[in-house]
């Protein structure tokens, strides 16, 4: 649970490249296992090949040393030792730090760097942090300001739902490919992003881990880093916010994938969605077979 909570990386898709500016998906996408064995001592440490395995230490035990250069040469290798964690923060203190944190609060945000601002709750995805209507109510009053400093709500539903009715400042993101460019903008501290579609049980959930899972690819040399690392998912979706407060939805009003009036669009975007998904799966498979 934990591992999958904190690298998300269960997207079959290819690495965003170190820049935000030219997002590319020419790697293959760090898988969380790899990760992970950099934390365990008795596994073998995979996630950064240009880490160096034979670092040469030990490569003058033949060499005859007289007794002051011995003591110097032993001193050395100690300070050395010493030194790894400093030179190499990434395999050893920070994420050793981190993943402890974690597991000792599972109330912290993803990056490890402070607790989540808004309150949780048990909702249908327990890799998910879930909020429930009233809160993002509360959001939207104003009553977190003091201690966020700004929030996106990304609405995965279709345009001819979104047209029909959605949360006050929401966008509309329902391609992956408009998820992506999330990435693009710039970020702020204490930000929160609040994902959903209809019920939050299949569009809204799959959107939010293709962000992290591509946010932590993109961050994946600056490990625990993020640029979103507060990421909340509307328990019920719109529904249920609609049901609850109606006046904070423009327009005020409810319109649900499966409407009779909209069954054409619904096949349109459906095909839509998924062309741009399967799209990617066959470049990913073909760079595969290369190697």
């Amino acid at each position: 649970m934990l591992s999958k909570r904190l690298f998300d990386t269960d997207c079959d898709f290819d690495a965003i490249s170190a820049s935000v500016s030219t997002l590319s998906f020419d790697s293959t996408p760090v898988k969380a296992d790899n990760l992970m064995s950099m934390m365990t001592p008795n596994i073998k440490r995979s996630l950064f090949p240009d880490d160096d395995e034979d670092s040469g230490l030990g490569m003058d035990d033949h060499v005859t040393l007289t007794p002051s250069l011995t003591k110097s040469a032993k001193r050395q290798r100690t300070e050395d030792d010493n030194s790894t964690c400093s030179k190499r923060p990434k395999t050893c203190t920070d994420i050793k730090a981190v993943v402890q944190k974690l597991e000792e609060n599972d109330d912290f945000i993803a990056d490890g760097s402070r607790l989540h601002t808004l309150p949780t709750v048990t909702g249908k995805h327990a890799d998910l942090k879930s909020i429930t209507s009233q809160t993002l109510i509360d959001v939207l009053n104003g009553d977190y300001d003091d201690v966020i400093s700004d929030y996106k709500i990304i609405d995965c539903r279709y345009p001819y739902e979104f047209e029909g009715g959605h949360i006050r400042g929401a966008e509309n993101m329902y391609l992956h490919e408009t998820i992506l460019t999330l990435l693009q903008q710039p970020t702020k501290d204490k930000q929160v992003v609040i994902f959903h579609c209809e019920f939050s049980s299949e569009r809204g959930p799959k959107m939010l881990r293709f962000l992290r899972s591509k946010d932590r690819e993109l961050n994946k040399e600056n490990y625990p880093l993020l640029n979103f690392p507060e990421v909340y998912l509307l328990d019920s979706g719109y529904k249920a916010f609609f049901n609850e407060q109606p006046d904070l939805c423009d327009p005020v009003s409810y319109r649900p994938m499966l409407h009779s009036d909209h069954s054409e669009d619904l096949r349109h975007f459906r095909v839509k969605s998924k062309s741009w998904t399967a799209g990617e799966k066959r470049r990913y498979a073909r760079k595969a077979m290369r190697f």
